[in-house]
C-alpha cells in the first residue's frame, strides 16, 4: 500500500493534470469553433451581445478522463468502464445539441439510457434514504427508481444553470472540493482523484470563460450535462460510502448534506419547473426566471450575480455539515426555508421594480 505522501502527490497531479490539459485545449477549441462557426449567437435570452464558441465542455471532459485515467487505480474501481460509457453519452448528447439543436426529449432520452448503464452495469444506487420519511434499506426497484430520478435531475439541474458567466463551473468547483476533501479524509482516494479532477478540468475553464477575451469560451450542454452528470454520481457514491462505520467523519444526514451542497442548481430548478407547471408552460421551454436572471435585473453584473450566489452555495454547503447530526428532515426543513426565503427576497425586489402593466 502506498504511503500518504505518495497518494498525496497523485491526487494533487490529477488535479494539475485536469486543469493543464483542459487549460491548453481551450484556445485550441476555441479557433476550431470560430473557423467552423461553431458559436452560441445571442438572443432574447442571453446576455451575450456576439457569437461566443460554446464547446468548452470538450475541453472539460477530455481534461477530466485523461487525467482521472492515468493516476486511477482501476482495481479498486472494477465498473470503472461503466462510468465512462454513460459518461460519453451524455458528452455526445450534450454536443448534438450544441452543434445542431437536439429535440428536449431525445436529449432526455440519452439521459435515460446513460442513468440505466450507471445503475444496472455499474452497480451504482442509492440503497438507503437513511431514514427519511423512517425508510433505511430500500428494495431494489424503489431504489432502481429513485437513482435514476437523481441521476437525471441532478444531471439537468446544473445544465439548466449555465446561464451566466461562471456559475456553473463555480458551482460545480465548490461541490467537488466539498466532497473531495471527505473523500480524502475518510481515505477513499479514487473519489477523492475524480473529485478533484473535475474541479480542475473546470478551474481551467472557468478561466476562459470569465476572464477570457480571445480565447472566451462557453462550456455548452456538452459541459453542463456532462458536469450534472459527474456531480450525480459523486452525490449517489457520497451518500452510499456514509453507510459504513467511518466514526469521526460519519456524515448522519448525508442525503440532505449532498443536497445542500448542490442547493443552489437543485432548489432553482425545482422552483423554475415548478413555476412553469402552475403557468402551463412547458418545462423544456427556456426563459429568464432563473435566480441569475433575477440577479441581473437587480442590476448586478455577471461576475457579481456569480460571487454572490457562489457565496450561497459554499454557505450552504458549511451548514449542510455543521447541521447534520439534525437528521434528514429537519435539515431539509431548514436548507429549503432558507433557500426559500432569500430567493423570495431577490424575486420580490425585481418585481417592484418592474412597470405594472
Amino acid at each position: 500500500m502506498p504511503s500518504l505522501s505518495v497518494i498525496d502527490l497523485k491526487i494533487i497531479l490529477c488535479f494539475l493534470f485536469s486543469l493543464g490539459i483542459t487549460f491548453f485545449m481551450i484556445p485550441s477549441i476555441v479557433e476550431m469553433s470560430n473557423l467552423k462557426s461553431l458559436t452560441a449567437l445571442p438572443n432574447k435570452r442571453t446576455s451575450h451581445n456576439s457569437a461566443i464558441p460554446n464547446l468548452g465542455g470538450i475541453g472539460i471532459f477530455i481534461g477530466l478522463i485523461i487525467s482521472y485515467l492515468l493516476f486511477l487505480r482501476i482495481e479498486s474501481f472494477p465498473r470503472f468502464q461503466y462510468l465512462i460509457a454513460a459518461s460519453m453519452i451524455i458528452f455526445f448528447v450534450g454536443f448534438k445539441d450544441d452543434i445542431v439543436g437536439l429535440n428536449p426529449y431525445k436529449k432526455f432520452f440519452g439521459q435515460i439510457v446513460a442513468a440505466w448503464i450507471i445503475v444496472s452495469f455499474g452497480g451504482l444506487r442509492l440503497t438507503s434514504l437513511h431514514g427519511f420519511f423512517g425508510i433505511q434499506e430500500m428494495d431494489y426497484s424503489l431504489s432502481y427508481l429513485i437513482t435514476m430520478v437523481a441521476i437525471i435531475g441532478i444531471t439537468n439541474c446544473f445544465n439548466l444553470m449555465d446561464g451566466i458567466d461562471g456559475l456553473s463551473a463555480g458551482l460545480g468547483i465548490i461541490s467537488c472540493l466539498f466532497f473531495g476533501v471527505w473523500f480524502y479524509l475518510v481515505e477513499d482516494y479514487d473519489w477523492t482523484k475524480l473529485a478533484f479532477a473535475l474541479a480542475g478540468s473546470l478551474i481551467a475553464f472557468g478561466f476562459f470563460n470569465v476572464f477570457g477575451h480571445k480565447n472566451k469560451i462557453f462550456m455548452g450542454d456538452t459541459g453542463s450535462l456532462t458536469l450534472g452528470f459527474m456531480m450525480a454520481v459523486i452525490a449517489i457514491h457520497f451518500n452510499e460510502k456514509n453507510l459504513e462505520p467511518l466514526s469521526l467523519y460519519h456524515v448522519n444526514a448525508a442525503p440532505a448534506v449532498s443536497i445542500g451542497l448542490m442547493i443552489v442548481p437543485l432548489f432553482d430548478t425545482l422552483r423554475v419547473l415548478f413555476t412553469r407547471l402552475i403557468h402551463r408552460t412547458s418545462p423544456f421551454m427556456p426563459d429568464r426566471t432563473h435566480i441569475h436572471h433575477y440577479l441581473l435585473d437587480m442590476g448586478f453584473t455577471h461576475i457579481q450575480s456569480t460571487l454572490i450566489l457562489l457565496g450561497t452555495s459554499i454557505a450552504f454547503g458549511i451548514i449542510s455539515f455543521l447541521l447534520s447530526d439534525m437528521g434528514v428532515v429537519r435539515l431539509l426543513l431548514v436548507l429549503f426555508l432558507l433557500a426559500g426565503s432569500s430567493t423570495f427576497f431577490v424575486i420580490s425586489r425585481v418585481l417592484k421594480k418592474r412597470p405594472v402593466n
